[in-house]
């Protein structure tokens, strides 16, 4: 009697899709800037799922997306959270986390594009897709050349933004590292409600007399609210930005 093998497993890869289907392809005919934001990710995971659960890349692709909402929730999952997606891993994780990263570093690369800010509205509209989405706090550092051109913006710290949780040293090691002139500090109040609180404000006065001491000048503390319009200028309150 001939037992019946079980079947091979089987990996869903981009050429395994119809011709008209595939990101590939579609990118070569169309540029990269007419496909998908799943489309993109599908070309970066080459393959789908294979066993008893068996998914496409692209499917594998659309689903990532809409688990996290959109492509920002995608970048600022970590690699515990990509990799905990059924089909996904800890090699998918890593290249699309890289990927991310790649991007974020190119749009501040080119100096002639790198964003050049004049006023809080210009942090907030700069940072608000991905803070918005944060659900704990999170200290950003825009660094800034002598034209106010952003450098890179830096994650510093995650969770209760408070004095004594917040080293000054640390604050400013990326910002003499890369010759910075000028900072921003900007956080987050998942709550939604942008008004400074007493903690924020003694943040601030120690960061700004750091600074000072340092030769990189803090510009501003911008807390992000819920909305664009849900922020507030520490600077243009006067609060934390005395010697």
């Amino acid at each position: 009697m001939t037992l019946l093998q079980p079947p091979a497993a089987v990996t869903y890869l981009i050429r395994d899709l119809p011709s008209d289907e595939r990101p590939r392809e579609r990118l070569m005919k169309y540029g990269a800037a007419n496909l998908s934001n799943a489309e993109l990710l599908a070309i970066i995971w080459r393959t789908g799922s294979s066993g008893k659960e068996r998914e496409s890349v692209l499917s594998m692709a659309q689903r990532a997306l809409s688990h996290f909402g959109s492509l920002a929730g995608l970048a600022k999952a970590n690699i515990t959270e990509l990799s905990a997606l059924n089909g996904i891993g800890a090699v998918k994780a890593i290249e699309v986390m890289a990927a991310i990263e790649l991007g974020r570093r190119l749009a501040v690369a080119v100096p002639e594009e790198r964003p050049v800010i004049h006023s809080p509205r210009e942090v907030v509209n700069l940072v608000h897709s991905e803070m918005a989405l944060l659900d704990q706090e999170e200290l950003w550092l825009l660094l800034l050349n002598s034209k106010n051109q952003v450098l890179a913006i830096r994650r510093t710290y995650r969770g209760t933004i408070n004095a004594s949780s917040v080293r000054v040293a640390e604050l400013f090691r990326a910002a003499i590292r890369e010759n910075a002139v000028s900072v921003i500090i900007v956080h987050n109040h998942p709550s939604g409600d942008p008004t400074p609180s007493p903690e924020d404000v003694r943040v601030t006065s120690e960061a700004f007399r750091a600074g000072e001491l340092l030769d990189v000048a803090v510009l501003d503390h911008i807390i992000v609210g819920a909305g664009r319009d849900r922020y507030v200028s520490m600077k243009e309150r006067g609060l934390g930005f005395t010697a």
